[in-house]
This record gives C-alpha cells, sequence and structure tokens, in this order.
C-alpha cells in the first residue's frame, strides 16, 4: 500500500452538530495545500455530510474522525491535532468566520515564529460583521481576567484561527486538561511556558451568527480555568 504523501498543512475543523452549517465551510474553499481534518462529535449528521463533501471533492484532502461522544472544543481540537500528519498545523472554526485565504496567510508566519493567532482586537484588524456590544462586553472581560490569572498578554485569546508548528504543538497536548472553550487559553500558557514564540496577527474575521458559546459555557469556561491555573504542580 503506498504512503499518501506528507501535506504541507494540516487544518482541523471542530465540527459539533454542525449538518447544517458545514457544506458553506467547504463551497468557499477553492483550493487549499494540505489535508483539513474534520472531528465530528455530536448527535447529528455532521461526519455524513462531510464524507459526502469529500466524495464531491477529490481536489481537497478532507478526513473525517467520528466520535462516538462530546469531546468538547478542546477534546476535539487536541484529537485533531494529535491525527495531523503536517509539519504546520492549526484549528479554525466551522462556521468560516476566518476564510481559508486568511488560514493560509496565518501560516506563512511560521517562518519566523512557532504559533500565530489571529486577532479581532488589535491594529489592522478587519472585522465584516462584528459581533453583538454584549458579546464584545464578555469578550474583553474575559480577556482581563485571563490576564490577571495567566499573565498572557495577548489581546485576543478566544479567535478560532491559529496555527503552530507541530513540533511545539505536540511538546505541550500531553500537559493539557482544558477540554471545553478554555482549552484556548491553556494551550497559548502551556506554549508560552514552553518558551514557544507566539505572534498574534491582525485577521479578517466575519461574525456568523449562531455562536456555539453560550452564558452557561462562560461560567464553565472560567471554572475550567481555575482548576488549570490553580491544579496542584501547575507553575
Amino acid at each position: 500500500m503506498t504512503t499518501p504523501p506528507t501535506p504541507r498543512y494540516s487544518l482541523v475543523i471542530p465540527a459539533y452538530n454542525e449538518e447544517k452549517r458545514i457544506a458553506g465551510l467547504f463551497d468557499a474553499i477553492t483550493s487549499f495545500d494540505g489535508e483539513l481534518i474534520v472531528v465530528c462529535d455530536g448527535n447529528d449528521h455532521t461526519a455524513d455530510v462531510v464524507d459526502k463533501i469529500a466524495e464531491k471533492r477529490p481536489d481537497l484532502a478532507i478526513r473525517c474522525l467520528r466520535f462516538p461522544a462530546r469531546l468538547g472544543k478542546g477534546g476535539g481540537v487536541i484529537a485533531g491535532l494529535t491525527a495531523a500528519r503536517a509539519p504546520l498545523v492549526g484549528y479554525a472554526d466551522a462556521d468560516g468566520s476566518t476564510g481559508i485565504d486568511e488560514m493560509v496567510r496565518l501560516f506563512s508566519h511560521l517562518k519566523k515564529a512557532d504559533a500565530a493567532i489571529g486577532s479581532r482586537w488589535i491594529e489592522g484588524s478587519a472585522l465584516a460583521i462584528r459581533q453583538g456590544w454584549m458579546r464584545r462586553v464578555e469578550s474583553r472581560c474575559f480577556n482581563g481576567i485571563i490576564r490577571l490569572l495567566f499573565g498572557l498578554s495577548f489581546h485576543d485569546t478566544q479567535c478560532g484561527a491559529k496555527v503552530f508548528k507541530k513540533s511545539a504543538v505536540d511538546a505541550v497536548l500531553p500537559h493539557l486538561r482544558a477540554q471545553g472553550f478554555e482549552f484556548d487559553v491553556e494551550l497559548l500558557w502551556r506554549l508560552t511556558r514552553a518558551g514557544s514564540r507566539i505572534e498574534e496577527v491582525p485577521i479578517a474575521w466575519q461574525n456568523k451568527g449562531d455562536s456555539r458559546v453560550k452564558k452557561s459555557d462562560m461560567l464553565r469556561m472560567l471554572a475550567g480555568l481555575l482548576r488549570v491555573r490553580f491544579a496542584p504542580g501547575a507553575p
């Protein structure tokens, strides 16, 4: 059996119950020089939709990972990153709020950095459709808490557009505790503690609505971050 060539990039797309939106994501991708790993851990037909898209789009290298139980946002990303085969890896939201061209641009920053994260809150970002004002206030408050708890200076830890050298991310994956939406913060914190160079890059982004992050998730995120930060043996 012939071993498939190593892709240039591996892009993970966590897709929990995304059967209604996932086709739109792939419709917007005209080409991609890498593999697209869709992690399906919901109870709808997202995986079946992805399999049909893969049959119709032989021009794209699409892999669908199926899981019988909910992994959480962090758990889904970890599963995808673990399965990734490229030397440069990343993840993006299934709603397509960050276009594939923007993800490729992020990958280009790995020539000088170990990680590059998209940011909606620094000069140069372009927000075609903004979030509602309440969501923006919640985001800024959350960012302030992150700075206090973890000493991270990033303006936007939660933007769903992040890329890494696989060697850097592989070094910290075994130490990650977070499985939910707080995963992004712990990952950046672990990378920083490991000495990785992380570049925050202005991103072109548009709010797609139907956010998967609910008020109850915000409370769980905060509780999860407190567990991570004050766990026995935490630095």
